[in-house]
């Protein structure tokens, strides 16, 4: 089958191939899976124009006017001169472009949309996308009931269009603890990690209160936290400097994100604490690497971490339920689970395992 990934994004602040190969890699090696069986074109909209085949995949790189991003016909028609078996589209937000793209490309061609953490529109943007769902064939959600929410919502028609595969993958994989700790300096025994922003829909303070409270009877517990942005910084400095365990917690602050390697490698959980992830990449990534996790019961995490089979879920915001599952973490066969969360990733959440469902859910459209 030919496929041909395409967004109506356009990302100017890139104007190197090998940059923007490189930034999103995470999303790009399902692409390099999908075209050991396939044809796959991928048209990507940088400041940038030129072709490249890398690693099995066609990457057309166009520059699209601003003026034609609400009617994209240039980039339909290119779209269409690809003779696609299979169009894939980023994003669900961008109703009016999708239903332009079928009357471009008629009733033959799949059309297939990816939801990449969008909630459902309201107003009359909510009737476009009603509009839009005639258009399309299927869609994919990291979770099923994060599609089934469009349904209820009135946003979706069907049930039976929304199929849950991940959205994400990992570069990582798993190293040596003492290669890892090697580069990351870790030396505590029993090793949490926090990795993303310090926001509220995160919820780093529910994290920090809980932990502060688990090393008074795990004191060789260190929980390192990873992060980019730090809305919420000052309030958990003033919690770790009025609590007895502030060096049970250890900000880390922003790094390279080739170190994430590392770092999930000298960890033995991983915590989250979000009311809602799109995706969840951290968690997959740490797991990538046999990290447990320790995660909200959202619906993305539910997914994938096969319902808690993998780690351990509690209630987002629920100080007390994190508590008690940081210390269930301790009576758990830890090996057991790296072992059993390593497998779950390479069967349902690396780059192939996705490539593969990707491809049958198109051919049986």
């Amino acid at each position: 089958m030919k496929f041909v990934f395409a967004s109506y994004v356009y990302s100017e602040d890139f104007n190197r191939p090998g940059e923007w190969l490189r930034h999103i890699r995470f999303y790009g090696g399902i692409l390099e899976s999908l075209s050991k069986n396939n044809t796959v074109i991928s048209i990507e909209q940088i400041d940038f124009e030129g072709d490249l085949v890398y690693n099995g995949v066609q990457y057309y790189f166009r520059r699209f006017s601003k003026l034609t991003r609400r009617f994209p016909f240039k980039l339909h028609y290119f779209i269409k001169k690809q003779q696609p078996d299979v169009v894939f589209i980023q994003g669900l937000h961008f109703p009016l472009q999708v239903i332009q793209l079928r009357l471009m490309l008629g009733k033959k061609v799949k059309i297939i949309l990816q939801n990449h953490a969008e909630k459902p529109f309201t107003g009359v943007k909510k009737y476009l996308q009603k509009m839009a769902d005639r258009c399309i064939d299927t869609y994919l959600f990291a979770s099923r009931d994060m599609g089934l929410d469009w349904v209820k919502k009135g946003n979706l028609t069907s049930a039976e269009k929304i199929h849950e595969v991940m959205e994400v993958s990992s570069v990582f994989y798993p190293l040596e603890r003492e290669t890892a700790r090697a580069h990351t300096g870790v030396e505590s025994r029993l090793v949490f990690l926090w990795v993303g922003r310090l926001n509220e829909n995160k919820d780093p303070l529910n994290v920090v209160k809980a932990f502060l409270q688990f090393v008074d009877s795990e004191p060789s517990a260190t929980l390192y936290m990873i992060y980019h942005t730090t809305e919420l910084l000052p309030q958990i400095n003033t919690l770790l400097k009025n609590s007895a365990n502030e060096n049970a917690v250890k900000l880390i602050g922003q790094i390279p994100n080739d170190n994430l390697l590392y770092w999930y490698n000298s960890a033995d959980y991983i915590i989250s604490g979000s009311y809602y992830e799109g995706s969840g990449t951290a968690v997959c990534e740490a797991m990538s690497c046999g990290c447990v996790p320790i995660v909200t019961d959202i619906p993305t995490f539910r997914a994938i971490t096969e319902n808690g089979d993998c780690g351990l879920l509690y209630e987002a915001g629920n100080q007390g339920e994190l508590l008690s599952a940081l210390i269930q973490s301790q009576t758990m066969d830890k090996c057991e689970k790296r072992t059993r969360t390593l497998a779950w990733f390479n069967q349902n959440l690396s780059f192939d395992a996705i490539a593969r469902k990707i491809d049958e859910i198109a051919r049986a459209l």
